[in-house]
């Protein structure tokens, strides 16, 4: 009966059930379930059918199915598309979403009165599950669908949440898992996330429908050698603009999509209403942009990864990615967002930002032809979420510790948790560790009688229920504009850059130039008086690195005899490179070394992605220190590092030692910065620092400072503390990709082509041109403040032999 009233609304529509949407609905029976289909094939209405379907008769008392998503945009979506069908058939059911952005009012009866159909986000589910009342509440709950579950599986947020469904899983037994993707490159590993082990998870896969429309923009103008704001492309991107409905202009970073947002205005010359829509903007700013989009109101958006995700935008048919994507799977996500109906081919343009990325973008739509989507192995669940879940836990009532491993042990990514992890993990969690469990405040668990563990005061529930959750805010202030008022917020932006600005300074934020007028109980005041070139708002956001299989597919294209596929500007470049030196290979290192401008330099491509290739740099140049080559400095690429000094490298083969390389990384890291930021993050995550104290935040600076004499206190007296170790594991995971440092020596095991030339190659130019360059101090310093010291005697006539080096440095 039910199934028939949805036949019969789908054809009121003149639609039909795609196969998979029919497949889901006769498979609503199983624990897991992880459908993989295009954008605009309907992935939603197949995750609720048989929901739907279910609450049709209007039978179910309380909550029936929760909705996961990685956005409360989305969720917020999500509702809006959820009630057309409900409202035109009739159906007794209600939907809500609860996220950061809910009432308080509504939180509190929806925990008392829950709907039938609860859209929320992995930090809410979280909060709800640390109450003592979530057994009432999730009673009766029988499905859960986890949206856009690739984005969720890539961050702790995933595993955070994975954690919470087998805390649901012992509240509501039987519950099934449904979740959906458009973009997987290992559908087995995301089943395997998503699933209530031991059980298995099937897998459903939709037709991926046709090719998407991509290309290259062709501009008359050739991209600059270095940079990344693509501001030479601007009149074909607003001509492309200009031929299409609504087209969005997806950037890497903030700060580029500011800085093109900019430009792009300054040569609007018809006026096009045209937004800007990134994290670190208003709330208010981006719900404005968003509106406008849904009204059709825009005839283009300058963004970023806050547009990623599913959101139906409608009649958005272009899609342009500005800089070279680095990651495949990330650019078929953003193509998908054009033409999001089923089997209508997405439309996409890329814009290289520089020469090389010229490259990369032909590599990029090669492996978009080819299905041939990225991804890095997920490693296993890392241990400050755990400890968080057992605070959790423990909010909301005393648990046995062997129920909760058998528990945790039931998600994906703790599936093979070893009992002495678990252990220790509870250790920490309950004392802070050998040498923090003489502190009161990181007594947090005791236990009792009958072995259960508890918190030590119940009323530090109040205070953890504050600080969960595992997105680590970047340290910003408020940005707002000046006026007796209060002023409209227009953003956030980074402290290190406000802590640069003096009053009548510029910058740049939601496109607009603002004059910075002071700083008032941590907010930065701005007025629209702007009369200087601005500044631009540094946004740390996510750098991203290269790719590993993009990097191997560039350096395979580097081996062809010739290049047909790319503009004759570059197939020139590279023909040139490859007659006065060669062009990298995939299992050699290229080291080119050469004078230029009064140093030696030394190039060298690694491929490795960016964040590994600054970790190089600095391993190199310590290597070279070591070997008195008297190093000065580096600037490194996603593709290679160049470094300059006082001497020539004869022989480079030495430097790359694994083993000596391997000894200076563990060197550099325990002292490092990423270490001590890396530890904040985490110790944050698993509860052993709090943001969030009383109703008050801790400033960035405040944070960090309580930090750094925690981190260097556990050093000193605790070197095996289990925060340390944590932090190491999460430092070698990304922050500087030291594993990609390994799989390139592991790759080229030992193979160097050496190159020695007496001039600056074609490929190592662009690098002279790329900012960030990080100044060594070392030996090269003290020859050349030596050699000055001699000249400066020579020329007072009182030369001779050189004096004593301590009696002689000065600060420098």
């Amino acid at each position: 009966m039910s199934e028939a009233l949805f036949h019969d609304w789908f054809a009121a529509r003149g639609w039909s059930m795609h196969p998979h949407q029919r497949e889901m609905l006769a498979r609503a029976g199983e624990p897991s379930l992880l459908l993989i289909a295009p954008t605009g094939g309907g992935k939603t209405m197949a995750g609720f059918l048989p929901s739907l379907v279910d609450l049709a008769a209007g039978e179910h008392q309380g909550m029936h199915t929760l909705y996961v998503s990685p956005l409360k945009a989305l969720a917020a979506d999500i509702r809006r598309n959820l009630g057309t069908p409900i409202a035109e058939m009739g159906l007794p059911i209600r939907v809500e979403d609860r996220t950061g952005d809910t009432s308080a009012t509504q939180k509190k009866r929806q925990r008392a009165d829950p709907p039938h159909i609860l859209l929320t986000t992995p930090e809410s589910l979280a909060l709800l599950l640390s109450y003592e009342d979530a057994p009432r509440m999730f009673r009766g709950l029988k499905r859960v669908v986890v949206d856009e579950i690739h984005a969720l599986s890539e961050s702790k947020r995933g595993d955070q949440l994975m954690l919470g469904l087998a805390r649901l899983e012992g509240i509501c037994p039987g519950l099934r898992r449904v979740g959906l993707s458009a973009t997987v490159e290992d559908p087995a590993a995301i089943a395997h996330f998503l699933a209530r082990h031991p059980d298995p998870c099937a897998i459903v896969t939709a037709d991926p429908g046709p090719q998407p429309d991509i290309r290259m923009l062709e501009t008359e103008e050739m991209p600059p050698w270095s940079g990344g704001g693509g501001k030479y492309a601007i009149p074909k991107v607003l001509d492309a603009v200009k031929a299409h409905k609504t087209t969005l202009i997806f950037h890497n970073t903030r700060a580029q999509a500011e800085i093109f947002f900019h430009e792009l205005w300054l040569q609007n010359d018809e006026s096009l209403p045209i937004g800007i829509h990134h994290g670190s903007l208003a709330r208010e700013q981006r719900a404005k942009v968003e509106a406008a989009m849904v009204a059709g109101a825009l005839r283009a958006i300058v963004c970023t990864g806050t547009l990623d995700l599913g959101i139906d935008w409608g009649d958005v048919d272009l899609i342009i990615q500005v800089g070279a994507p680095k990651n495949v799977k990330r650019l078929v996500q953003r193509i998908g967002r054009a033409n999001h109906r089923y089997n209508a081919p997405s439309k996409a343009l890329l814009v290289p930002a520089n020469r090389f990325e010229v490259v990369e973008c032909v590599a990029a739509l090669e492996a978009v032809k080819a299905h041939d989507l990225d991804g890095d192995p997920r490693g296993p669940g890392p241990r400050d979420v755990l400890c968080q879940q057992m605070l959790i836990a423990a909010c909301a009532g005393p648990f046995d510790a062997d129920v909760l491993y058998a528990e945790v042990r039931q998600a994906g990514p703790y599936a093979d948790l070893s009992r002495e992890a678990f252990d220790a993990c509870l250790d920490f969690v309950a004392t802070g560790g050998y040498a923090l469990r003489a502190y009161d405040r990181w007594q947090r668990l005791k236990q009792g009688a009958d072995g259960r563990w508890a918190l030590r005061d119940p009323r530090a529930a109040t205070r953890i229920r504050m600080n969960l959750g595992t997105i680590q805010d970047t340290d910003t202030l408020k940005v707002r504009l000046k006026n007796r008022m209060g002023g409209r917020p227009l953003g956030e932006i980074e402290e290190g850059f406000a802590a640069s600005l003096t009053p009548g300074d510029t910058f740049l934020i939601g496109g607009q130039v603002v004059r910075y007028e002071g700083l008032n109980q941590m907010t930065v005041e701005v007025t629209r008086r702007a009369d200087k070139p601005p500044k631009i708002a540094t946004f740390m956001g996510t750098k991203f690195a290269t790719s590993t299989q993009l990097s191997q597919r560039i350096l395979r294209m580097f081996q062809q005899e010739d290049w047909p596929e790319l503009p004759d500007h570059t197939r020139g470049w590279l023909k040139l490179q490859r007659e006065r030196s060669k062009l990298p290979e995939a299992d050699r290192i290229l080291v080119e070394t050469f004078p230029h401008d009064g140093r030696q330099q030394m190039c060298v491509y690694g491929f490795a992605g960016r964040n590994a290739m600054q970790t190089l740099g600095l391993l190199l140049t310590s290597r070279m220190e070591e070997e008195g080559l008297a190093p000065m400095g580096f600037v490194s690429t996603d593709y290679a590092v160049l470094i300059w000094g006082l001497d020539r490298v004869a022989d480079p083969a030495p430097l790359f030692e694994p083993k000596a390389l391997r000894a200076g990384f563990d060197r550099w890291l325990t002292g490092n910065a990423v270490m001590k930021r890396t530890f904040k993050a985490s110790a944050t995550i698993a509860g052993l620092l709090e943001r969030n104290t009383g109703g008050t935040r801790k400033s960035g600076r405040q944070a960090t400072f309580s930090s750094d004499i925690l981190y260097e206190t556990l050093v000193k007296y605790d070197p095996d503390h289990l925060m340390l170790q944590i932090t190491r594991e999460e430092a070698l995971r990304g922050l500087v990709d030291f594993g990609r440092i390994e799989e390139m020596l592991a790759r080229t095991a030992g193979r160097i082509d050496h190159v020695a030339l007496d001039r600056v190659t074609p490929l190592s130019a662009p690098l002279f041109l790329e900012p960030g360059r990080v100044p060594v101090q070392g030996e090269a310093t003290e020859r050349l403040l030596q050699e000055e010291v001699g000249r400066l005697l020579d020329a007072a006539g009182i030369g001779g032999a050189d004096p004593p080096r301590r009696q002689w440095r000065v600060p420098y």
